[in-house]
């Protein structure tokens, strides 16, 4: 049997490799830090390292179908045979409860995925929103900014980043307060 975070980084380069290259550049690098950081998440580690891998998977033109990555995502890696909690920590990545709700899928999301809040989860957030679109490192501060500049002031992603920040800005703190505690 193939170990799932090989299996994920297959699924991955796959997927958005070719077809997505910037978006693939920015999954590399969010799947290294999480590998990084897979000593905060005990025996989660592989879950955390696989989910960081897929987190984008939902971009990919052959698996979006409602237009929100992170739904798109996670039922796509339960039909694949994934399991529940990876495809549940994809589902609800960096916030995506408060993106689901804008676009009117809120119910949807928290009926089909339960929002975890772990140390796995916090560092997948963590991983994503300190990695830039080209794979770089940036603040979460720089992220949010990046993010702001790209979809532009009236952007659904925009509003949605303006309700999610304090959320988003709790869960890297514990993550940084996790690595503080338990230098790697």
């Amino acid at each position: 049997m193939v170990d799932v975070v090989v299996r994920a980084r297959q699924v991955a380069e796959q997927y958005l490799a070719l077809s997505l290259p910037r978006r693939w550049s920015h999954v590399e690098a969010v799947a290294a830090k999480a590998g990084g950081l897979r000593s905060l998440a005990g025996d989660d580690a592989a879950i955390l390292h696989a989910a960081a891998w897929l987190h984008d998977i939902g971009y990919a033109v052959e698996i979006a179908d409602t237009g929100f990555h992170s739904l798109d995502g996670a039922r796509w890696l339960l039909r694949q045979g994934f399991g529940r909690r990876l495809a549940g920590l994809v589902a609800h990545h960096s916030c995506a409860s408060y993106e689901a709700h804008e676009r009117g899928l809120g119910a949807v999301l928290a009926a089909e995925f339960p929002l975890e809040e772990s140390s796995a989860s916090d560092a997948l957030w963590y991983a994503d929103m300190t990695t830039g679109p080209d794979g770089q490192d940036l603040t979460t501060e720089e992220r949010l900014a990046e993010i702001r500049e790209r979809y532009g002031p009236d952007h659904l992603v925009t509003g949605f980043w303006r309700k999610a920040e304090p959320a988003l800005i709790e869960a890297v703190r514990r993550t940084q307060d996790r690595m503080v505690a338990q230098p790697m």
